[in-house]
């Protein structure tokens, strides 16, 4: 390789390494504040937008601290996000997640969530903004029992199952896609 060659190919690199540290994050549209994501222009592997898309995310697990946001919660905005970036309509955009496990403390209203944690609920004005985006949430029957958290103690608009197999399954069956971190 010649001088010139390499100093051209040294100068693409740099160009092109430029190019993605200057790109950004961003939330939105659907879920602002929340569930940031890159811009990925002309992908090989296309997006339909007239597809719908049906995704259930098994969420049980939450962060070690109680005063951290769960990233696996937030992992629903930024599905909701990135598909809305890229034209994909949210009548197209069928979400629901599954809650159980060590994530059951996550759905308690902020005043449950202070008595017992001594912070506000880092979860709370995340979930609320996932609701009110049609995002469907269903609380494990059994974690609600075993973890001593009622569904009444709950978010509004929580929705309390059986159990959490029980309503991966029947999700399942009606055509969601599980999504599992």
């Amino acid at each position: 390789m010649s001088k010139t060659e390499f100093f051209s190919l040294i100068t693409i690199l740099l160009l092109s390494h430029t190019l993605v540290l200057s790109q950004t994050k961003e939330s939105g549209p659907i879920i602002k504040e929340y569930g940031e994501v890159w811009r990925i222009e002309n992908p090989d592997f296309k997006t339909y937008p007239s597809k719908e898309y049906k995704v259930v995310f098994d969420i049980m697990n939450t962060s070690e601290s109680s005063d951290k946001l769960n990233k696996s919660i937030e992992t629903a905005a930024r599905f909701l996000n990135m598909h809305a970036q890229s034209g994909v309509p949210l009548s197209n955009l069928e979400v629901a997640l599954v809650v159980h496990n060590r994530a059951s403390k996550d759905l308690l209203k902020n005043s449950e969530y202070k008595k017992r944690y001594a912070t506000d609920n880092p979860n709370e004005e995340l979930i609320k903004k996932l609701l009110d985006a049609g995002v469907s949430i269903v609380f494990c029957g059994q974690s609600s029992i075993s973890r001593n958290i009622p569904v009444s103690d709950t978010i509004d608009g929580v929705e309390l199952a059986l159990s959490a197999m029980t309503a991966l399954i029947q999700l399942q069956d009606d055509g969601f896609q599980l999504i599992k971190f």
